[in-house]
């Protein structure tokens, strides 16, 4: 079995979607364990409320949580038994194998960073994200790429971007089965002196290491084209670059919900336009995903999106047991010693 410490305090919905995916995913024949790591009391009675099996969920006590809008190092100092704190505490002892969080991602990091090691050759670690791409050729195997950072480390230097680069391949590799992965630096023209200085010396030691399948540079309408598998940047612009995508599917949202309250003429025009619709919410559903790994611990992380509901959490925990079992850590220690 592998057992999941899943923080499940913090959420933007509480504890409830998370208490649930969790119930449910303990009915389905995987390799899953789950260990609920949060109020002890709260935790027993949303379980109550769900169908599950005993055997396969543990409740760990955690007196207190961090907030969204909490402060993440200054909270962590004040609450050393807050949820977060216990559930990588849990990792690094080895009373479980991967941890997963919904909650506040600066709490997540920092209470990943006081627990774990960061892994030879990274300097910073990187949260990534997932994305929606659309091949303009045909599908993709996998609908989605990899972005990162989106918002971990605001600057990096050239080395951090190549560390991101080595270590989301590898990621790619793993998990979206894509034997060679195409890597990209996302930057403000294709040419290899468009960029920042750091774009421009990391597109330089990217395409002297010869040890990947880079692409050299992409702009910003390449990323949901898909013309890249692994998109690499700051964590600045990548944060601005995800919440646009998410800006993208609540609107596709929207459109949708108010056609009936639109002019004869406007509902018209959004029922031929329903298939697309349709296909951009598709696409740009994050709960299809779960959640993305912050790399560079030598322990897996999984950051869940805050609003995750049950369906969410269940497919984070798929992807957190699948982390577990095709090595993860250990393929990014040899990606960043080539």
């Amino acid at each position: 079995m592998i057992r999941a410490a899943l923080d499940a305090m913090g959420a933007d919905g509480g504890s409830e979607p998370l208490v649930q995916g969790a119930a449910q995913i303990s009915l389905e024949n995987t390799p899953i364990h789950v260990v609920l790591v949060g109020d002890r009391d709260a935790l027993h009675a949303a379980l109550k409320r769900h169908r599950h099996d005993s055997n396969r969920i543990d409740v760990v006590h955690a007196s207190d949580y961090v907030r969204m809008s909490d402060k993440p190092a200054a909270t962590l100092d004040a609450r050393p038994d807050c949820s977060i704190l216990r559930a990588a505490e849990l990792v690094a002892s080895g009373g479980a194998d991967v941890l997963i969080s919904a909650g506040n991602t600066g709490a997540v990091i920092h209470a990943a960073a006081r627990s774990f090691q960061r892994l030879n050759g990274v300097q910073r670690v990187a949260l990534c994200a997932v994305h929606p791409t659309v091949e303009p050729h045909g599908p993709k195997r996998d609908p989605f790429g990899l972005m990162l950072d989106v918002g971990a480390t605001l600057q990096c230097t050239a080395e951090e971007l190549a560390a991101f680069a080595r270590m989301g391949s590898c990621y790619s590799r793993l998990i979206s089965h894509i034997e060679a992965p195409k890597v990209a630096l996302l930057s403000n023209g294709c040419e290899p002196t468009k960029g920042t200085d750091a774009v421009v010396q990391a597109h330089a030691l990217l395409r002297a290491g010869g040890d990947l399948n880079f692409a050299g540079n992409i702009e910003g309408l390449d990323v949901p084209r898909g013309t890249a598998d692994v998109v690499v940047c700051e964590g600045f612009v990548g944060n601005i670059v995800l919440k646009m995508l998410e800006g993208v599917s609540d609107a596709a949202r929207d459109l949708a919900r108010n056609a009936h309250a639109a002019k004869l003429r406007y509902r018209l025009g959004l029922a031929l336009l329903s298939s697309g619709l349709r296909r951009v919410r598709e696409l740009t559903d994050w709960k299809q995903y779960g959640g993305a790994p912050i790399l560079g611990f030598d322990q897996p992380v999984i950051k869940a999106h805050g609003r995750s509901n049950a369906r969410a959490i269940r497919n984070a925990l798929r992807l957190a047991a699948k982390t577990v079992q095709r090595g993860l850590v250990d393929e990014l220690k040899k990606s960043l010693t080539r």
